[in-house]
């Protein structure tokens, strides 16, 4: 039995001293990491951050659209909910006067006694007259039951309006609800962008959010805002519409990207795209899912100024084409309205709605 424990004991000893230098190393890496003098995770490079912040922005650019959405589907909740309740009010008005027109009618019933007509035709003092008033009575009679039908009519009439007013209640309550769940991924994106962006020099933020390569088309585009600036006549625009839309956009240029606004100081992608055509005279829809079954869609190779170029697989973004390859549009909140390739992004579509 002797011979069995000491190698035992071997074996226990030097795990316990295994153990000791795994402890005596784990707090040596600690003390290390105290004193300040271990490895830190390396900062991303500006070109790891620009994929990051560009993932963000484009996040948040489809919860932006999804948010113009269900702003819009709330708004028209809100204009049906008002009319509803118009509508009910008015009912309720004619039903509050046919039923004070059938209590003057019953009073008048209840004053008279409601004898029989024979006992009234025998005390009569005039039968002549008596049956006169027998023959309005029955006329009477028909009225009220006219009254009664209609005042069960505008009863229902009144009912259903209520019912509907709260159908359009709950589904003005949801689109709030997705309005603010929205809001919240919005918000979110573009915090984590910014706090990104901050880990940056100023150098390298403008590398990342394409101001450098703004520079040298800036002075022109400084001179270009609150002017209508003419087509060049090798890419005249096809139609008088497309031509002030395209005007519009250029007198744009500088403005802020912030997300939900249509203009005039203001802009998000679709907004400014809703705005140009709406200076034409053209009603265009709010989001970018929505424009681009606005008109009918062109090929990439058969573009002309003023079609709308939509990019992403979920077409969660557009612009302006203007021509020679480019583009205005309002790109995220780190660059104003601007000119850009359509190279920049990748193409989904195009749609010509003038």
């Amino acid at each position: 039995m002797a011979a069995h424990r000491k190698p035992r004991q071997r074996a226990t000893v030097a795990h316990t001293a295994r153990t000791a230098a795994t402890l005596a190393l784990a707090g040596a890496a600690t003390a290390t990491a105290f004193d300040g003098t271990g490895h830190a995770e390396p900062a991303p490079t500006a070109a790891q951050v620009k994929a990051k912040v560009d993932k963000l922005y484009r996040e948040a650019e489809v919860a932006t659209e999804q948010y113009n959405g269900a702003r819009e589907k709330a708004r028209s909740a809100e204009r049906r909910l008002d009319s509803l309740r118009d509508e009910a009010a008015r009912q309720e008005a004619r039903l509050n006067t046919e039923r004070d027109a059938l209590g003057a009618l019953a009073a008048a019933q209840y004053r008279d006694g409601a004898l029989d007509p024979a006992v009234r035709l025998a005390l009569s003092g005039d039968p002549d007259r008596y049956l006169d008033g027998a023959a309005f009575a029955e006329r009477a009679g028909d009225r009220q039951s006219a009254a009664v039908s209609r005042v069960r009519q505008q009863l229902g009439e009144v009912e259903r309006l209520r019912g509907a007013a709260r159908v359009e209640l709950a589904s003005l309550s949801a689109r709030r609800a997705e309005l603010r769940r929205h809001k919240e991924t919005i918000t979110a994106r573009l915090s984590s962008a910014r706090s990104l962006l901050a880990q940056l020099t100023e150098r390298e933020r403008a590398q990342v959010t394409g101001a450098g390569a703004q520079a040298v088309g800036s002075a022109a585009e400084r001179a270009s805002r609150g002017a209508r600036v003419p087509l060049q006549p090798s890419v005249q625009a096809p139609g008088s519409r497309a031509g002030a839309a395209v005007s519009y956009a250029y007198s744009k240029l500088g403005s802020p990207y912030v997300w939900g606004a249509t203009g005039p100081d203001a802009f998000d992608c679709s907004g400014l795209v809703q705005a140009a055509y709406r200076s034409a005279g053209l009603s265009l829809p709010r989001t970018t899912y929505a424009q681009i079954g606005a008109g009918r869609r062109v090929s990439r190779d058969q573009l002309l100024p003023g079609d709308l170029v939509f990019f992403y697989s979920g077409i969660s973004h557009v612009g302006l084409y203007i021509g020679g390859g480019k583009m205005i549009h309002a790109p995220n909140p780190s660059a104003p309205v601007r000119i850009a390739p359509i190279d920049e992004m990748p193409f989904a579509g195009a749609t010509r709605v003038s």
